[in-house]
């Protein structure tokens, strides 16, 4: 019953905005969830559900998987706006960034889960990337080139 209610709550919020337990509660009661409020309270504290500013600026429950997605995108707007160049050395990818923006850029670079990606080192404007090979930081900087 509790995982088919937590199913249930991650498809509500998925398809409808929720903005609060009561109207989570009202829609599970109509799916014929017979639920509390402290029930639904610890659903959401185990699913790790958070509420999240919407695009119409109330707050609405997201599930972790779409924070994710989320979280993807703000670290692709983090890396257009502080990265200036990249330039390719073999396997070696040089990142040029604005003053005291190379850790943010490897920070963003390592959480993009780039399947090529070996390493980073940043120093205060400039980033290094290991690269599997040539052709994949050939690709990295062509990515970065029509993404900055």
């Amino acid at each position: 019953m509790k995982n088919e209610r937590q199913r249930k709550i991650l498809e509500i919020i998925a398809s409808e905005k929720i903005s609060t337990q009561g109207e989570l509660i009202a829609r599970l009661r109509l799916q014929g969830f017979a639920v509390t409020q402290a029930t639904v309270s610890r659903d959401i504290r185990q699913l790790r559900i958070v509420r999240q500013a919407g695009g119409d600026g109330l707050m609405y429950y997201v599930s972790p998987a779409e924070r994710s997605v989320d979280v993807e995108t703000r670290l692709r707007t983090i890396f257009r706006e502080c990265v200036v160049s990249a330039a390719r050395a073999q396997n070696i990818v040089v990142l040029k960034t604005l003053p005291g923006l190379a850790p943010a850029a490897c920070s963003a670079v390592d959480k993009m889960k780039i399947r090529a990606l070996v390493g980073t080192i940043a120093g205060d404007d400039t980033a290094f990337m290991a690269m599997t090979d040539d052709d994949a930081a050939e690709d990295f900087c062509r990515w970065v080139s029509e993404n900055i």
